[in-house]
């Protein structure tokens, strides 16, 4: 693995860096406090090619590299968690679904909108007993003539009720189990799919979390995606996607809470001299450094062996846990440096403290994530 950027990689990041700073930054601290959906900066993100990234052309999306998708979600996140996330379950979950599982004609059909920004993706795997388990979802979909017949629940679905597309999974074969679910392409306007109430959460206060629900919703015999049966095997390859991009969501965030400690113990005075030059928070600082560039590295590590067609489940959940974990302790060393002022909600860090938790729990939670290893280990 070389561990230097290429020439063109370098390029995106900076014009990613550059847009997030001039047009996300402005508005973080608002849709996080007025609870807002940012569709206007989400649209000029699918206007810049970042809502359909790794997608080909051929579908109208920017067809990058593995490591330059990683390096855009660390950007955007370094400066807003809410748009990271967003960005990250379209891109990665929603669209990565039907690119990877889609026949010619569903590929066609969706992604052009989707890549452009001009639609959103959702997919829709969590249910209220079937978290942690994926495999124990009851959301059914039962074949009557040419059309599936889905009824269910779904929680905790992200852009769920703002989505004009998702990908839902249901199990079509009981008996079978985990190999018994199926996926779904179901649009907005569907009959019989309706939403819960938006959830007010903790953190990542500018995305839209909402459950589903599925009652005598009729799709199409067409819009199965992929293979009957082929759900829950394309959700864990679609998932352990995600983890890499949560995990670089994860270091964005960090690497954010991260510069505001070092410039607030830089210009903050104590005992008449700046904090920096105390050795307790040198410490704190370079521990969070080390651990940030560590995550990034097991970020690029995971994407790499992807993007050569390796197998990456394990490398896929260090990636995750061990990124997600850092930016909980970073976030929580970043309002440590700033002592009282960051401990109020007109302070950043405090956003970044609460917005990295999720990254902790969802597609996967830390648990989940070391039994994978575990597995993989052989144990």
């Amino acid at each position: 693995m070389d561990f230097k950027l290429t020439d063109e990689q370098k390029n995106f990041k900076k014009t990613v860096r550059e847009f997030a700073e001039k047009e996300i930054a402005p508005v973080a601290m608002e849709i996080d406090k007025g609870h807002d959906f940012p569709w206007d900066t989400i649209k000029k993100a699918g206007k810049l090619g970042l809502m359909g990234m790794t997608v080909p052309s051929e579908y109208g999306g920017a067809g990058i590299d593995k490591i330059s998708y990683m390096l855009a979600l660390e950007e955007i996140s370094r400066v807003c968690g809410s748009h990271g996330l967003t960005i990250e379950a379209h891109n990665s979950l929603g669209i990565g679904h039907i690119y990877e599982k889609g026949t010619e004609e569903q590929r066609r059909k969706y992604l052009p909108k989707l890549t452009t920004g001009e639609a959103l993706a959702a997919w829709a795997l969590t249910e209220p007993n079937a978290g942690s388990d994926a495999a124990g979802a009851q959301t059914t979909a039962v074949k009557e003539g040419d059309e599936w017949v889905l009824n269910g629940t779904k929680q905790f679905i992200t852009s769920g009720s703002i989505a004009d597309v998702v990908v839902v999974m249901a199990m079509t074969d009981k008996e079978k189990g985990a190999r018994g679910i199926s996926a779904f392409i179901v649009e907005e306007d569907n009959p019989g799919m309706t939403y819960g109430i938006e959830e007010d959460k903790l953190g990542l206060r500018g995305t839209v979390t909402s459950e589903m629900f599925f009652e005598d919703c009729r799709v199409p015999e067409e819009n199965m995606l992929g293979d009957k049966g082929d759900g829950f095997i394309g959700a864990m390859t679609i998932l352990d996607r995600g983890r890499t991009a949560i995990g670089a969501m994860s270091v964005g965030i960090a690497q954010g809470a991260l510069d505001k400690a070092i410039s607030y113990a830089k210009e903050r005075k104590q005992f008449g001299r700046p904090i920096a030059d105390f050795q307790a928070i040198q410490f704190m600082i370079a521990d969070m450094a080390t651990e940030i560039e560590a995550s990034r590295l097991l970020v690029h590590q995971s994407a790499y062996k992807e993007e050569k067609g390796d197998f990456f489940s394990k490398e896929a959940s260090m990636a995750k846990l061990f990124a997600s974990e850092t930016g909980v302790r970073t976030a929580r060393k970043a309002i440590q440096v700033f002592g009282g002022q960051g401990y109020l909600r007109e302070n950043e860090v405090e956003r970044y403290f609460r917005d990295v938790k999720l990254c902790t729990i969802g597609e996967g939670t830390s648990e989940v994530q070391h039994i994978v290893i575990a597995k993989r280990l052989g144990l």
